[in-house]
């Protein structure tokens, strides 16, 4: 009983804390001011800004929702044990117990949204994969991490958008861009940035050799408009069209639709050709430069910062993340948290969750110590 009371002091202890974290004061008034706004006759005149505004409603009241919502298991949870050391009913106690179990449960979840404090981590994600090292080898894993990427999305009730395709030249892909759709995308799929080391028995091989093969995932926040301090200037992009390929149904190969954009200066290139005509495609690669472009942006301000302060971190697009041992036994392994699992086919079936967690509080504990 002793147990389950001091339990239930922690669990208030850290409602407390997480009224702090998740900003609910401030959130709040910031629902009341969009239910105003919602409410006004000419709401829906501007459509998009409409849709935007519902939407950061919709996930205001989520949070808000969950935080009452522990708030009154809470509430219901001291109730019991006050009702069960009343009694000395040992039912009671143990529907008390049960429910604490619960709270613990959705804390965890509460818990993790605090995590998510970066100036861009709830927009959706651009992603690019590149297969390296390993030829055949490499491009076949490149396809297994984008399958991964598109079973963990759907696990997660996100949208996923392929916009370009290069097909390997035995089997797998060369490259792949895609875009995830949904509330933190961008601040979840951010974990994954970085290049990603597969070792197995090639399927390739008629030895069948032990064989590492790697791969890169660059990943950058989607921008619907240019940000304030990115400018593009069209007389510096290349603009090239060429037949689609990969994903695009019925209109696979029918028009020159697809779309490659170079920005000349930097040699960033992006391309899409899963849109129905040759406009969309320009207009979606302009998106996606903006995000590119931005991300470079705050990568040499980054390194300015570090270089200031003598710092030397190989913490780059360049640098190893991940490594996934098939052979000669099961694991996979984050470099930076140092998280493992002993699944690698749970994992390259989308089950990362575990992985973007312990990364989110990695990069906490790391800021803690600086």
């Amino acid at each position: 009983m002793s147990e389950s009371v001091s339990e239930l002091s922690d669990i208030k202890t850290r409602l407390h804390e997480a009224f702090s974290y998740l900003r609910i004061e401030e959130i709040t008034d910031r629902k009341t001011e969009l239910e105003d706004l919602a409410a006004q006759p000419h709401f829906w005149d501007d459509t998009e800004n409409a849709r935007k505004l519902s939407q950061e409603l919709a996930e205001l009241s989520e949070d808000i929702g969950i935080f009452e919502s522990l708030k009154v298991k809470i509430e219901d949870a001291e109730t019991l044990i006050d009702l069960a050391e009343e009694e000395s009913d040992e039912s009671i106690f143990n529907e008390a117990s049960l429910l604490l179990k619960n709270i613990e449960i959705e804390f965890i979840d509460l818990e993790l949204r605090s995590l998510f404090t970066g100036e861009h981590d709830e927009r959706d994600a651009v992603c690019h994969l590149q297969s390296g090292e390993g030829g055949t080898e490499a491009q076949d894993w490149a396809e297994m991490l984008l399958r991964m990427y598109q079973r963990w999305a759907e696990r997660r009730g996100l949208s996923f958008e392929i916009t370009a395709v290069s097909e390997g030249t035995e089997a797998g892909i060369s490259s792949a861009e895609f875009i995830v759709t949904g509330r933190r995308a961008y601040g979840m799929l951010q974990s994954e940035h970085g290049v990603h080391r597969l070792v197995r028995i090639s399927p390739f091989n008629k030895q069948s050799n032990r064989h590492t093969s790697f791969a890169s995932m660059h990943v950058v926040p989607f921008f619907d408009e240019l940000p304030d301090q990115i400018e593009i200037d069209e007389t510096e992009l290349r603009i090239d069209t060429y037949r689609s390929s990969g994903a695009g149904g019925q209109h696979v190969n029918v028009t020159d639709s697809a779309v490659r954009v170079t920005h000349l200066p930097t040699g960033v290139v992006v391309s899409c050709q899963n849109e129905r005509s040759q406009h969309q495609n320009k207009e979606k690669c302009l998106q996606m430069l903006a995000s590119r472009l931005h991300d470079l942006q705050q990568k040499q301000r980054n390194e300015e910062i570090a270089s200031i302060r003598g710092e030397n971190k190989n913490v780059g697009f360049g640098s190893q993340i991940r490594s996934y041992v098939m052979q000669p036994y099961q694991m996979v392994k984050d470099l930076r948290s140092n998280f493992e699992v002993g699944s690698v086919e749970n994992v390259l079936d989308g089950e990362i969750d575990s992985f973007i967690e312990s990364y989110l509080r990695w990069v906490r504990s790391e800021a803690q110590d600086t």
